[in-house]
């Protein structure tokens, strides 16, 4: 497994990792482990850089344990200190985590060039998501008030998929985490999403035992042909 201190900064990103392209238009890049700090300094590099002409991409990775703040996140939904760094982005939403064993899809989808509105950019990843799930034997939903991807686990509502997006010249960059295989212990340090006694919960908890590299394989190309009218 490569190291989280060796992720790509935005110049040497498209030379370093494998890319495909399942549509045009749209390029996948399959990131393995990063470092999120760079790889978040990485996606506003290329938001700022990019023109009418440049390709939409999903990026699939996952980081080591960090916390991080949304634009509106405030510190007391950090419950207990503890060893893991906790830094303040730019994305929309409060706290959430993020470690080994998540996967995190970030989104660089130029809104303006497909005419797509964020609200419907964040309902169609959501469908997407739940309908992935569904495949796998999973039943998910949405909640109107809250973004993101939830489960009746044991009796209670849990969340299993966390959204989080930027704006930028019209483009979208950060994106969605879906708990796969993961240490969900520091969840219990956090209201998760700001959400006080969330419960969340993960895949292999529902019984699918895959890898982070297996269900980011799989999901990509479902969210590029899931949603024709807006990534292709």
């Amino acid at each position: 497994m490569e190291a989280a201190a060796n992720a790509p900064d935005g110049d040497s990103l498209s030379a370093s990792r494998e890319a495909e392209q399942p549509a045009p238009g749209v390029i996948v890049r399959r990131l393995g482990p990063t470092a999120y700090d760079s790889t978040w300094r990485a996606m506003q590099a290329i938001t700022s850089a990019r023109n009418p002409s440049s390709a939409d991409e999903i990026w699939l990775t996952e980081h080591e344990p960090i916390y991080t703040l949304g634009l509106a996140g405030r510190r007391e939904h950090l419950l207990r200190d503890n060893a893991i760094p906790v830094l303040k982005v730019d994305r929309g939403g409060q706290i959430t985590y993020h470690g080994p064993g998540q996967l995190v899809v970030y989104l660089l989808i130029d809104l303006t060039r497909r005419k797509l509105g964020i609200r419907q950019l964040v309902r169609g990843l959501e469908d997407c998501v739940i309908e992935f799930l569904e495949i796998l034997g999973v039943s998910a939903y949405a909640r109107p008030d809250a973004p993101g991807v939830y489960v009746a686990c044991a009796q209670r509502e849990a969340k299993i998929a966390a959204l989080g997006l930027k704006v930028k010249k019209g483009c979208t960059y950060h994106g969605l985490a879906l708990n796969v295989d993961m240490d969900l212990a520091p969840f219990a340090d956090i209201d998760p999403c700001g959400y006080r006694g969330l419960a969340v919960t993960q895949l292999a908890d529902l019984g699918v035992r895959r890898t982070v590299e297996e269900i980011g394989s799989a999901l990509a190309p479902w969210v590029e042909a899931r949603l024709p009218a807006r990534l292709c």
